[in-house]
């Protein structure tokens, strides 16, 4: 059984750590070194907020994600990845933000423990709709290719105005990252495959579910609450 919770960064930089090294150490058996989503001076940023998997009988850290709002004095990390080749993210960034709160899900990962077990599909449905309990109007993400289509049926959408139609190489030259955004957090499309799934994450943010992969399923408790005092303010 898995744990699944969400606190801002700042109010638990233990967890920070914990979160960081799996992270890091995931990104280190695939051979990836330079992610921007992997330093660690969000640890300070008020605007971030970390959503943690915890294994039940081990205790240990295995999985996560993270929201990162925009906040004076931090780039998204999407800017911090692509700004070099696409000086038009921080335009676009600052589009979205204009009068309304906009920023990214990023660092997702999972441990090999619990690979093929549907978890990293939960944690990108349950991203969205944390961003959207949290008041969040709109969300990017750059991901892999074998996660577009995971991210679209969330409610993304490829945002083609940057990079080639979207795509960048990114983090190696043998890579390729796709930059998407859920353009109104608050107007999902019915017909995003998982909008019942992501619709039922905000109504009911403490609950249990039992999650299917290609390696077997996984029953996850969570809570995903966040205190007012926790919540940005528009």
């Amino acid at each position: 059984m898995l744990t699944i919770r969400v606190f801002r960064a700042i109010d638990d930089l233990t967890s920070c750590e914990k979160f960081a090294e799996g992270h890091a150490n995931v990104l280190k058996d695939y051979g990836v070194t330079k992610v921007t989503s992997a330093r660690t001076d969000w640890f300070h940023n008020p605007g971030v907020y970390v959503v943690l998997v915890i294994d039940n009988e081990t205790g240990l850290v295995v999985g996560g994600e993270r929201i990162h709002l925009v906040s004076p004095g931090f780039y998204l990390p999407i800017q911090e990845a692509v700004a070099i080749v696409e000086p038009k993210v921080h335009t676009l960034v600052e589009h979205y933000a204009n009068n309304k709160i906009t920023g990214e899900i990023c660092g997702l990962w999972n441990s090999k423990s619990i690979a093929g077990k549907g978890v990293s599909m939960f944690l990108t449905k349950m991203g969205v709709a944390i961003a959207r309990q949290i008041g969040m109007d709109s969300l990017f993400v750059l991901c892999a290719p074998y996660t577009v289509k995971m991210c679209q049926d969330s409610g993304f959408e490829i945002e083609t105005s940057i990079g080639n139609e979207g795509r960048f190489v990114y983090p190696k030259l043998d890579l390729i990252a796709t930059a998407l955004v859920v353009k109104d957090l608050h107007n999902i499309s019915p017909q995003s495959q998982f909008y019942e799934e992501i619709i039922d994450f905000y109504d009911k943010p403490i609950s249990q579910a039992t999650v299917l992969g290609e390696k077997g399923e996984t029953i996850v408790q969570y809570n995903i609450t966040l205190t007012s005092a926790s919540k940005p303010v528009k």
